[in-house]
């Protein structure tokens, strides 16, 4: 009975973290977004040589057992049910960028907002380890979201001026997380890149 009981606490110890640590990122206002956008440095883009997924270590243990790919799952599903692995057993997700909806985590993929390439050639190819490892797991800026696997797929390494999420009524918010990452974390922007921004950004 004691470990009846110890197990149950326990279990919900970790409940208690996991919903501390899945709140979601606080949206930027437009015209914070806006402001944003204007700071950051319009720069061409370095050079891809040297980069690796490898340099930016992802994904790392949140809480118990459960890592961040895990932690986003249950942030950003309904009604999300895990296993004793952490793992979704149940539950549901609709993606923004395409309004679809999906009950099998595995047709679900977790977004870097701004792609880890993208970022190696931004700026993050001068950063610490730390530094990469911190912006490939990062759950308080919008960098991280659960889509419809192949349109992230799509998406690839792209930004705003050679990709836009399929639903048009979601480029506002896009616009405003992709600019707040890269103010945050001081990446650069090309002209190509401001522009496509400063358009989607009109639409809010």
């Amino acid at each position: 009975m004691r470990r009846k009981i110890f197990a149950v606490l326990t279990a919900t110890a970790t409940s208690i973290l996991l919903a501390l640590a899945i709140t979601p990122p606080v949206q930027a206002a437009p015209a914070d977004a806006r402001s944003e956008l204007n700071a950051l440095t319009v720069k061409p883009n370095g050079s891809s040589s040297g980069y690796s997924r490898d340099k930016f270590p992802h994904w790392h243990i949140v809480s118990g057992t459960c890592d961040t790919r895990e932690t986003v799952l249950k942030r950003d599903g309904t009604n999300v049910r895990v296993g004793s692995d952490c793992y979704p057993t149940s539950g549901s997700w609709k993606s923004p960028y395409d309004g679809a909806t999906w009950t099998r985590a595995s047709d679900i993929d977790i977004d870097h907002m701004v792609p880890l390439a993208n970022a190696w050639k931004t700026g993050a190819s001068s950063w610490t380890t730390a530094k990469r490892e911190q912006f490939a797991n990062d759950l308080t800026r919008p960098q991280l979201l659960a889509v419809t696997d192949n349109v992230n797929q799509e998406k690839s390494d792209q930004s705003p001026d050679t990709w836009k999420p399929p639903l048009t009524s979601y480029w506002c918010t896009y616009a405003t997380r992709w600019v707040a990452v890269k103010y945050y974390y001081k990446l650069t922007v090309t002209s190509a890149e401001k522009s496509a921004l400063s358009g989607m950004l009109d639409r809010c």
